[in-house]
């Protein structure tokens, strides 16, 4: 039924408390697949063991480093399970979340203008991220989940696999990172979500994960960065929403070595206008990045 995705890159001493959360699921109806984003620690030696003690169904795949989105983009290609979960190598999960998540998505399996369900993460004392909601059960795109009902913090998305194939990240030469929003936003451009709440995902914020280093990240990995804000401002979103897209596809436009007209032929030229303030935040951006 699910494909429990994990990206790993030199993560073997988070992997196992993911790996004991796994084997005490209440529901024993999906598979691990991990790849190996050209790990250079003992995280293959480590699953191996863990494929010998047989508790859990595990796939292992190893590749060059091509970052997080390329992982996933292989990931999705490889994935048996009707649906697909991607679980970082850092997090761990609630010993019903297999059990709550097939359970929710037979109630909307066979309405095709879903494409999966959503449930809640939160922090190991069980603070929800992003602060405590009022809503049991909530049908909408991830782009109105944040936008229209101003609901904030990760979730824990869990797509059916057949859409996932049909939006992989886009992969440029040179750049190891692309926002995994650009592809939710563009599948929330047809399909919604069913959310509902139980909080099956935990998280821990490590200093060496992508979210501690997001803004640097993406300055490195300017083009995706740039298609995600003009694709933002180009959706139908709020005024407000749309000036903050605005200004940062400016603020990683100066991170890109494309021509000016190139940039400027990408987004609504009036947004020419918030330059100056993107030109702040650039600068800021290499302060803070010692860049």
């Amino acid at each position: 039924m699910i494909t429990v995705f994990t990206p790993a890159y030199n993560r073997a001493y988070t992997l196992g408390k993911l790996y004991e959360s796994l084997c005490k699921q209440t529901s024993t109806d999906f598979e691990w697949l991990i790849v190996d984003d050209g790990s250079t620690d003992d995280t293959e030696k480590l699953i191996a063991s863990f494929i010998n003690e047989n508790k859990v169904t595990i796939r292992y795949i190893k590749q060059p480093n091509g970052g997080k989105h390329r992982a996933i983009n292989r990931g999705v290609k490889e994935a048996s399970g009707e649906l697909f979960f991607i679980v970082d190598s850092d997090d761990w999960l609630a010993c019903n979340a297999m059990e709550r998540i097939q359970y929710h998505y037979e109630n909307i399996k066979g309405d095709a203008s879903f494409a999966g369900v959503c449930g809640l993460r939160s922090y190991a004392d069980g603070r929800r991220i992003g602060g405590e909601v009022d809503f049991k059960i909530l049908d909408c795109s991830s782009l109105d989940f944040r936008m229209k009902y101003k609901i904030k913090g990760d979730m824990a998305e869990v797509f059916r696999t057949e859409i996932l194939r049909k939006y992989p990240f886009p992969e440029i030469e040179g750049e190891y990172f692309c926002p995994e929003a650009l592809v939710c936003n563009r599948i929330a451009q047809t399909y919604k979500l069913r959310y509902f709440y139980e909080k099956i995902y935990l998280c821990e914020y490590l200093p060496d994960g992508l979210t501690a280093k997001i803004t640097k990240l993406r300055m490195s990995s300017s083009f995706t960065s740039m298609l995600y804000y003009s694709e933002l401002y180009g959706m139908s979103i709020p005024f407000l929403q749309k000036m903050k897209a605005a200004i940062n596809y400016w603020r990683f436009a100066f991170c890109s070595q494309k021509p000016f007209v190139k940039k400027f032929s990408a987004i609504n030229k009036i947004t020419v206008l918030l330059v100056p303030a993107a030109f702040f935040l650039y600068l800021s951006d290499r302060y803070k990045n010692k860049i």
